[in-house]
């Protein structure tokens, strides 16, 4: 994402500045929320494989994988250290791998909440005229800035959800589905994870799942977007 914007030519030097800014925040902030979320609702259902390991926590320093960061940088596709889950602790090994891989992409869901209703905020302030537009920068207002980064902030949150709820190995997804299927068939899978993994990273740098995951982020970013400013409309 970030060559991307650089390529495009259509970002000033604060643009880049305020996205790199915003990816810094998913990856020491949203991805650990993700990867936290994951061993929470494990230790929730009995399984306190990830508590043990002392992954319920929102230090990054626990859940960073450097490679992923990297990536996470550079071209918006990235990952955390994979919070350990034993699904031989839950009641219902199924059902409690399904919910548990759920959290994840939730969590994400909720920090794109939060980032549009605060959006929602400042832009509210601002028509109200509670508080100004500031100073400008290269012809943009520091306001304007600010509303850019909740929109990164947004899309980026948006974006690791709708990928991670593919089913897919090893996305969140794939662990949802497995509640569904046969024991048969997920023996089959999993025995072909690591194939099956890095065929999904080669689609994934092919730009292959563009067109069908930017369809589903469209619908939640506007989903959210109306959300999150229905509280603001009927005080205007």
């Amino acid at each position: 994402m970030l060559i991307s914007l650089i390529r495009s030519g259509n970002a000033n030097l604060l643009t880049v500045i305020i996205y790199i800014i915003s990816i810094l925040l998913t990856i020491f902030l949203v991805l650990p929320l993700h990867e936290c979320a994951h061993g929470f609702v494990a230790y929730k259902l009995g399984d306190d494989t990830a508590k043990r390991a002392g992954r319920i926590t929102l230090n990054p320093l626990a859940h960073i994988n450097y490679v992923g960061a990297a990536l996470m940088l550079l071209i918006g596709f990235g990952w955390a250290e994979p919070v350990p889950v034993d699904a031989r602790n839950f009641k219902n090994p199924k059902a409690g791998m399904a919910i548990t891989a759920l959290a994840g992409p939730v969590s994400n869901l909720l920090a794109a909440i939060v980032a549009g209703f605060l959006s929602n905020l400042f832009y509210f302030l601002y028509v109200k005229g509670i508080i100004g537009a500031g100073i400008e920068i290269f012809g943009i207002s520091l306001l304007a800035y600010l509303l850019m980064f909740f929109e990164f902030l947004i899309s980026i949150n948006i974006g690791l959800a709708v990928f991670n709820f593919l089913p897919v190995p090893p996305l969140d997804g794939s662990k949802i589905l497995m509640a569904f299927l046969p024991n048969k068939a997920i023996r089959w899978i999993l025995e072909r994870q690591g194939t099956i993994s890095m065929i999904l990273f080669i689609v994934i740098m092919m730009g292959g799942f563009n067109g069908i995951l930017g369809v589903f982020d469209d619908v939640f970013y506007k989903f959210i977007s109306w959300l999150t400013w229905l509280p603001f409309s009927a005080l205007l």
